[in-house]
């Protein structure tokens, strides 16, 4: 099996990601490390959600990875807001804040996924290749 930065390149040659966390040291790990995918891109960050809803207006991201905890408003009222987009984009909550109620919360406002900061090296790499693959398959194909 190819390594997964490699089976990216096919499926996500435009594959955009807006990341919106308000903590700048996190933030730049994680623009790091999902560099390494082919075909995928973070294509903005917002530190807020006032910028983060603007951002998404304006750079039309395929996913949004999405802190809950932020200095104006929850990511989960971020996630609310844009599930009332008439074409939204998938939402995965990478947080700090890892329990049973948040991960129901995420649930309920429509997130593709949920991952702790503490795990997201292991766990987010498969969930966005889900969601490239998801995109990729033609209409009607499950």
């Amino acid at each position: 099996m190819a390594p997964i930065a490699l089976r990216f390149y096919s499926a996500a040659m435009n594959f955009k990601i807006l990341l919106v966390d308000d903590n700048q040291t996190f933030a730049a790990s994680v623009k790091q490390f999902l560099s390494i995918l082919q075909g995928a891109a973070v294509v903005g960050h917002a530190t807020n959600g006032m910028d983060a809803l603007e951002l998404a207006a304006t750079l039309t991201p395929d996913l949004i990875l999405l802190d809950i905890g932020l200095p104006d408003m929850s990511g989960l009222d971020i996630a609310k807001a844009l599930q009332a987009w008439p074409s939204p984009p998938k939402v995965i909550f990478l947080t700090m804040h890892n329990n049973q109620a948040y991960r129901d919360a995420a649930e309920k406002v429509g997130a593709a996924g949920f991952v702790s900061k503490a795990n997201f090296v292991s766990q987010l790499f498969p969930m966005i290749e889900d969601l490239v693959r998801q995109r990729s398959k033609p209409e009607g194909v499950l």
